[in-house]
C-alpha cells in the first residue's frame, strides 16, 4: 500500500472512528507500527491529526486563530453561551475566561443581573462596559494575541488574589481520555491557575470541540463540576464522561 493510500486510511479511521490505534490499524493494514507512527507524524505536522500516546485523535479546529474562530459554529457556541449564563448566581464573583464562547457569554447575561466579573480578556471586558449592574475587574499582563488574553507571571498573581464561586472554562478540544485541551502551554497554564481560583468550574464546549483533541492539557476530566455543550448526548465522549461522573449540561 502507497503512502498516500495509508494517509487515506487514516484520516478515514479518524472520522468515522474518532481516534486511531497505531498497532490495530497497522495489524490490519499489514505494515509495522514504525509505519503508521511515521504517518501520523505527516499528518499531524500538517494539521490534519492530533498525535497522543498509541495513536491519534482528530485535531479540533478551534485551534485556528482569534479572527477565524469567530467564524466557527457561531450558533452554537450561542446556545452554549446561554447555558452557561444561566449558571451565574445574583452576587457570584464569576472568573470569565478568553476566547469567542466566553464572548458570546457576554451577551447572553440578563441585563438585570447583578454579579461581579473577573476576565483576562480585555475583549471580554470590553463587551461588558454596557452592562449596567455587572462590575468587572481585569486581569494584566502581557497579551497573548492568538486568544486576545493576557497570560504570564503578572497575570497569575493578580489571578491569585480572587476567591471566585465560578470560573466558565474556554477549551479547544474535550475528550474522555486525551482530557480538556488547548493549543498552547502559557495559556492552558493561566487556565489552570483561574480553576484553582474558583469553587466551580464549568467547560464550554460547543459540539465542534468534543471529541478532538489539541497539544495542551489544561485540566482533566475529573477536576471539573461540569460540561456544557450543545453536542448530541449520544456522543461516545460524552456517555464516557458521564459514566465517569461528569455532569454534562446540555445546551
Amino acid at each position: 500500500m502507497l503512502a498516500a493510500e495509508r494517509r487515506d486510511v487514516l484520516l478515514s479511521r479518524l472520522q468515522t472512528d474518532g481516534k486511531v490505534i497505531a498497532k490495530e490499524i497497522a495489524g490490519s493494514l499489514g505494515v509495522t507500527e514504525d509505519m503508521i507512527r511515521r504517518d501520523l507524524r505527516e499528518l499531524a505536522a500538517a494539521g490534519l491529526c492530533q498525535r497522543v500516546y498509541g495513536g491519534a485523535l482528530p485535531v479540533s479546529p478551534a485551534v485556528a486563530d482569534y479572527a477565524t474562530r469567530t467564524t466557527v459554529a457561531i450558533a452554537g457556541k450561542e446556545r452554549v453561551a446561554a447555558a452557561a449564563a444561566a449558571l451565574i448566581r445574583p452576587g457570584a464573583t464569576v472568573l470569565l475566561d478568553g476566547g469567542t464562547t466566553a464572548l458570546a457569554v457576554t451577551a447572553a447575561l440578563p441585563p438585570a443581573l447583578t454579579a461581579t466579573i473577573v476576565t483576562h480578556s480585555p475583549t471580554v471586558a470590553a463587551a461588558l462596559v454596557a452592562h449596567p449592574t455587572v462590575d468587572v475587574y481585569v486581569l494584566g499582563g502581557r497579551l497573548f494575541k492568538h486568544s486576545a488574553v493576557t497570560c504570564g507571571a503578572a497575570t497569575a498573581e493578580a489571578a491569585r488574589g480572587i476567591t471566585a464561586d465560578i470560573f466558565l472554562l474556554g477549551v479547544t478540544g474535550v475528550h474522555h481520555e486525551a482530557g480538556l485541551t488547548t493549543g498552547d502551554a502559557d495559556e492552558a497554564a493561566m487556565k489552570r491557575t483561574l480553576a484553582g481560583r474558583a469553587a466551580e468550574t464549568y467547560v464550554l464546549a460547543s459540539a465542534e470541540k468534543i471529541g478532538t483533541a489539541s497539544p495542551f492539557t489544561v485540566l482533566p476530566p475529573s477536576a471539573i463540576t461540569g460540561l456544557v455543550t450543545d453536542a448530541d448526548p449520544a456522543h461516545p465522549t460524552l456517555r464516557a464522561l458521564h459514566s465517569a461522573g461528569v455532569a454534562i449540561i446540555p445546551a
